[in-house]
């Protein structure tokens, strides 16, 4: 039995806010809406991606199970990572929220 490597789990890299002089920062130019949707897309890949593995584990198509649980894994954490990056989103609005004009 041989096991493949496993790579990195890419998570995608929100560009940085342009300075208030209006210098460029070397981005790419997406915007912030682009970058989200990019990353819940791969979140819902991750999680496809498992499902479609544990399907496979299931009905015996599967030969090395650790395939399933190494993207069981990786779809956890980066769900565990939305979360976290979501809350903390929402504190910061509720903050603002809070501050007197």
């Amino acid at each position: 039995m041989t096991v493949a490597p496993v790579g990195p789990v890419s998570i995608p890299v929100v560009a940085p806010i342009t300075p208030p002089d209006g210098a460029p920062t070397g981005t790419s130019g997406a915007s912030f809406g682009d970058q989200l949707a990019q990353g819940l897309n791969a979140l819902q890949q991750s999680h496809l991606k498992a499902d479609d593995l544990a399907a496979q584990a299931a009905t015996g198509d599967l030969l090395d199970v650790h395939d399933y649980m190494i993207a069981a894994t990786e779809a956890s954490l980066a769900t565990q990572l939305t979360v976290a990056i979501r809350n903390k989103a929402v504190d910061a609005f509720n903050e603002i929220m809070r501050m007197q004009a």
